[in-house]
């Protein structure tokens, strides 16, 4: 695997993994607060406790929220990841197969060059192939006159 391909799967993962942190902070924050609301209006002895020490508890739930939200989003982008390679992987050792080779680590990346190269290039042939015809919007077109239609 290249560098760049194997730095742009690490931002995929960060963002994955931010976003659900982010999400899982917010949502469990809210539970704490909700929490802290519903103990401090009905336990006397939460009540007499200090407002930095309730945000403290807060923050914790908080806190928890975010670890589990982002580890389960990373852990199943992972999953997602090799599902994908192990697929890619499989096809790739049958095809090595049908044309006799053994699939080593370096057979299998050479297959997978070759068919990037194949995509690529069909993704080119398909690009040359079709005209580039400008489409007309409905909302820059004129609009007929009463008397046309």
């Amino acid at each position: 695997m290249d560098r760049a391909r194997r730095k742009q799967e690490v931002e995929k993962a960060y963002e994955v993994q931010a976003k659900a942190a982010v999400r899982g902070a917010a949502q469990y924050g809210a539970v704490g607060i909700g929490l802290a609301a519903i103990a401090h209006h009905s336990w006397p002895a939460f009540r007499r406790q200090t407002l930095p020490f309730k945000a403290f508890l807060v923050t914790i739930v908080s806190v928890f929220g975010l670890c589990i939200h982002a580890e389960n989003a990373l852990q199943s982008h992972e999953l997602e990841q090799r599902l994908r390679e192990n697929t890619i992987r499989r096809e790739a050792r049958l095809d090595l197969a049908r044309r006799g080779l053994v699939a080593t680590e370096t057979e299998i990346a050479k297959w997978k060059a070759e068919q990037l190269a194949r995509a690529q290039a069909e993704a080119e042939a398909r690009a040359r192939a079709e005209p580039s015809t400008p489409v007309e919007h409905p909302a820059t077109a004129s609009p007929a006159s009463a008397s046309e239609q």
